[in-house]
């Protein structure tokens, strides 16, 4: 704090000095050593003082409540440095409990209940007018892949949703029976696995259509985090931080990293960054956003996922 203090003297800080119980060697100080920290009074006392910074290690916290004490007394303002800083947002959101603060390490607007009502009724309403309005592109996708290729119409797979609670995705067949894709495997561009048919509806998206039957189940929205393969989770929850923090939240079928083009074969650190920003800044014009974003881009995809 104090490094960054004096790199910016726009910030408006003049630094008066420490107080420590076990100060810093001379020829390693930087700041103005004042004495112990029971000096602390009669130093304010003394001295024009507008701030304390109180920064204390674990061990010393028995001394904090005597600390804001001895700074409300003297009429001087006080902050707190916690040791756990670096696991602080930036705008920590601070909860109450019948007067108990809770800070919130990670804050998630969807965690309150009209958010989630407001949300989920959103979901309803919206994929069933989609499934209304799109109905005759998906009996026709239906019954094309039936003439195209042998097997299933609908294509089933596990994902991991909410709560990192496992469910059945839906999507178009575009992969011959045979060698339908494994729980292991990406799918690319060129794949031979494809069938023409299926090429086509992965090129635009169609085959994710019947997803919209997963958001009235509850097991997705049509805005959110995508969801992943139980084989990835466990992959990338060890090498990619904070992976597993998207599960916080329903999985959609579009979101902000798609709309940014974080979408199929490209950077997993990426996507999860946009993850977090949706799951952190919900708000119901940012789906629009996402929404109208999803409808400005279109929905070809250049880099497919299986």
């Amino acid at each position: 704090l104090y490094d960054k203090i004096m790199s910016n003297r726009n910030f408006g800080y003049h630094v008066v000095g420490y107080l420590n119980d076990d100060p810093v060697p001379d020829e390693k100080r930087k700041i103005n050593y004042i004495g112990p920290i029971a000096a602390l009074e009669e130093f304010l006392k003394t001295n024009r003082v507008d701030e304390v910074v109180v920064s204390l290690d674990y061990s010393d916290l028995p001394k904090l409540g005597g600390i804001i004490e001895i700074c409300e007394r003297e009429g001087v303002k006080s902050s707190l440095l916690p040791f756990y800083s670096k696991y602080l947002p930036a705008h920590p959101h601070i909860d109450e409990i019948d007067g108990i603060p809770l800070i919130n390490i990670r804050r998630i607007p969807l965690d309150n209940l009209i958010n989630s009502l407001m949300k989920r009724s959103f979901d309803i309403v919206a994929a069933f007018i989609l499934l209304v309005l799109l109905s005759p592109v998906m009996l026709l996708t239906a019954a094309c892949i039936r003439i195209s290729s042998p097997g299933p119409v609908i294509y089933r797979q596990e994902r991991i949703g909410r709560n990192k609670k496992g469910f059945t995705m839906y999507k178009f067949r575009s992969m011959q029976v045979q060698n339908p894709g494994d729980m292991t495997t990406w799918c690319c561009r060129n794949d031979t696995r494809r069938t023409k048919f299926g090429a086509f509806i992965r090129k635009y998206s169609i085959d994710e259509l019947p997803q919209l039957f997963n958001v009235l189940k509850g097991e997705m929205s049509l805005i959110g985090p995508r969801p992943e393969r139980p084989f990835f989770v466990e992959k990338f929850r060890d090498e990619v931080p904070l992976y597993m923090l998207k599960h916080l939240v329903r999985p959609g079928i579009t979101g902000w990293a798609q709309v940014n083009g974080w979408r199929g074969d490209t950077s997993i650190v990426e996507r999860v960054k946009c993850d977090l920003f949706y799951i952190e800044n919900w708000s119901f014009m940012l789906d629009i956003k996402i929404l109208l974003m999803t409808l400005a881009k279109g929905f070809i995809n250049e880099s497919e996922e299986l």
